[in-house]
């Protein structure tokens, strides 16, 4: 899935930092190491660790998880030593450190995961949790998701610079909306065109987003075992609304 967008991911999402506060503070009441389910290159698990908590990061995309060990190795020692990357499934995971204070779902991550697939994550996740222990999950907001356009046409989402390679990036992409299935398919294309000129190289990547509903995702979390504590509609803990920007569900097992 993320195989060939890997090498872009850091670069579209370095704006993206509006969670890291919420994490962090979620982080604290925890109080106890931290267990993140699809941790990529470790845009939130590195200010985690810079921030003095044992985290563990489990992902299934081997690329992902090298551009996460590439960006630990630059981190101060002490950072190093409190991060454990594992390379799972979030629906089939085995951690032997002990239990975790908080376990969180980051940015719209659970969107890849088929209902089934999300209920055995959930069942996975509650066994490692320490009595108490509560789980965070960030997801876009599907009253909003479902009320987007989705026909199929090219969109432009952004034009990054890559410094590194002198080269700019434009970010597209094209999505269908299955409204009976509750399902987003989403191709992102990335051209890279060479600032000097020459041959632009696209990267394709597609990938199906699962929405669900609040009620959804409560039945699914009690079936778990968890009990839901909080909806809320932004990083600020506001209460959710149909029209939030985002689903922010906080649950303790």
């Amino acid at each position: 899935m993320y195989a060939q967008i890997a090498p872009y991911y850091d670069l579209t999402h370095s704006l993206l930092t509006e969670d890291i506060p919420l994490a962090l503070a979620l982080a604290r009441e925890a109080g106890g190491p931290i267990l993140e389910l699809g941790c990529g290159t470790g845009r939130l698990l590195l200010p985690l660790a810079e921030a003095g908590h044992t985290v563990t990061g489990v992902d299934n995309a081997r690329e992902m998880l090298a551009r996460a060990r590439a960006r630990l190795a630059q981190a101060d020692p002490a950072v190093q030593a409190r991060v454990t990357l594992v390379e799972a499934s979030m629906t089939d995971f085995a951690v032997e450190n002990g239990r975790f204070a908080l376990a969180i779902i980051p940015y719209n991550t659970l969107l890849h995961l088929e209902p089934v697939e999300a209920q055995r994550a959930f069942g996975c996740i509650g066994r490692h949790l320490q009595p108490d222990g509560r789980l965070f999950i960030d997801i876009a907001n599907p009253f909003v998701l479902e009320a987007a356009p989705h026909d199929g046409l090219l969109a432009l989402e952004q034009i990054v610079d890559m410094p590194e390679s002198d080269a700019t990036v434009m970010q597209f992409s094209s999505s269908r909306l299955d409204q009976a299935a509750q399902r987003i398919d989403v191709t992102w294309f990335y051209d890279v065109m060479p600032t000097g000129g020459g041959a632009v190289q696209r990267a394709i990547s597609r990938m199906a987003y699962h929405y669900r509903y609040p009620h959804q995702l409560e039945l699914a979390l009690r079936q778990a075992g968890f009990k839901l504590e909080a909806f809320w509609g932004d990083y600020n803990r506001a209460p959710f609304t149909e029209e939030s920007n985002r689903l922010l569900l906080l649950a303790r097992k």
